[in-house]
């Protein structure tokens, strides 16, 4: 069934002469293995008018595009590249947030449904809830739809034969760089702790759980599903610094490697 269809996002009017707006989906299209994009991730990417996936500002092809050129092909004429330059600078990143918005929001205007590729999955720590901000300031009446994609922290557990809770035990998600404090409340309250993104504090991280009695057993994961994947014993990574899209799980209790 065509996604227009399914959707009713045919482009909309809101309003006598308010503007047409199309439709914008982010779709999570999984860590880094193309196999792990989802059947109906791969139909909206599929019947999209327009797919965009974020670049850095080194113009290299990253995770998400390399995945939909996997599926749609290295030439596909509805591929569109959105500059997101890597910088610390808050009114260098805003720019670049409205400088991606205008872009999509023109194609929206014209009534054409847009998909948004985003690794992992759009709802969890993605740059998708950004852009749609973003979007909102210019075309507030804008449709936005999100379709589901398979984590790092599945794929990882996945790779490395983890359980990630049983019966009543507890799971937390928290990126490298919320801080020590943080870190120590997770590791102290929770039988399985994920940490996210930022591999630069590794270090810090390695050092937390080692003062917790919580390295062993732990697993580190980058590039997972990529050319370059490691997936090692957290130790392994102790003086060396990990990729910024890196993963690490923490279990105790019943969770933990499946024997």
């Amino acid at each position: 069934m065509p996604l227009r269809a399914e959707r009713g996002t045919g482009g909309r009017a809101h309003g006598r002469g308010a503007s047409v707006s199309g439709t914008l989906i982010g779709v999570g299209v999984g860590p880094g293995d193309p196999e792990l994009l989802t059947v109906k991730g791969l139909r909206v990417l599929s019947e999209a008018d327009e797919v965009f996936v974020p670049v850095g500002d080194t113009g290299e092809v990253g995770r998400a595009e390399a995945i939909v050129r996997a599926h749609l092909g290295e030439s596909s004429g509805r591929l569109r590249r959105l500059l997101f330059a890597l910088s610390d600078d808050a009114a260098a990143r805003a720019e670049n947030w409205d400088r991606a918005a205008r872009e999509v929001a023109e194609s929206l205007r014209e009534g054409r449904t847009c998909a948004f590729a985003t690794i992992g999955d759009p709802n969890l720590y993605s740059t998708f809830s950004y852009l749609v901000q973003a979007i909102r300031e210019a075309l507030p009446q804008v449709e936005v739809h999100t379709v589901p994609g398979i984590t790092a922290m599945q794929d990882l557990a996945s790779r490395s034969e983890i359980v990630l809770a049983l019966k009543d035990e507890k799971l937390a998600l928290l990126p490298f760089t919320a801080g020590k404090e943080a870190l120590k409340d997770a590791l102290e309250s929770f039988e399985t702790v994920v940490c996210y993104k930022g591999g630069g504090r590794l270090g810090e991280v390695l050092g937390v759980a080692e003062e917790a009695g919580r390295l062993e057993g732990t697993i580190y994961g980058s590039r997972l599903g990529m050319k370059g994947e490691e997936v090692v014993p957290a130790s392994e990574m102790l003086g060396r610094e990990g990729t910024y899209l890196s993963a690490m799980i923490f279990t105790k209790g019943e969770a933990g490697r499946r024997e």
